[in-house]
């Protein structure tokens, strides 16, 4: 049972970025006035806005598909899962800490939950 659980939230997990991935391309707002991730702490001096969206966005996507397909590979009990597991939550923390906008107010918006989320999977992808 704790198996089926734990693909699922990871499945769940690598689908939330995809509301990211929206929010970065802006087909919509998560939340009115979300800035994400306009104000990267990394990429929008550098890149400017449009590239640091599809940046973004591509990791998003990243995160989205390995997550999903590593969630589905421990619901059908492959060996395979773990490495892919751990790219994604690497690429989905790299992901939040890159895009950040470097400030400590509404972490939540800026992926902070997630980060906890990512690190918490791959302490137990790790340990499995």
């Amino acid at each position: 049972m704790f198996t089926f659980i734990m693909g699922v939230f990871i499945i769940l997990h690598g689908l939330v970025h995809l509301l990211y991935f929206g929010q970065s391309q802006r087909f919509f707002e998560l939340q009115s006035g979300m800035l994400w991730p306009d104000n990267s702490w990394a990429f929008s001096r550098l890149l400017g806005v449009e590239a640091t969206r599809l940046l973004a966005s591509i990791f998003c996507l990243l995160a989205a598909i390995s997550l999903a397909l590593g969630g589905i590979g421990i619901l059908a009990d492959q060996t395979w899962w773990q490495p892919i597991v751990v790219g994604g939550t690497a690429t989905s923390s790299v992901l939040f800490l890159f895009f950040w906008d470097g400030g400590l107010r509404k972490l939540d918006d800026n992926g902070g939950i997630g980060l906890l989320i990512d690190l918490t999977i791959l302490v137990g992808a790790l340990i499995s």
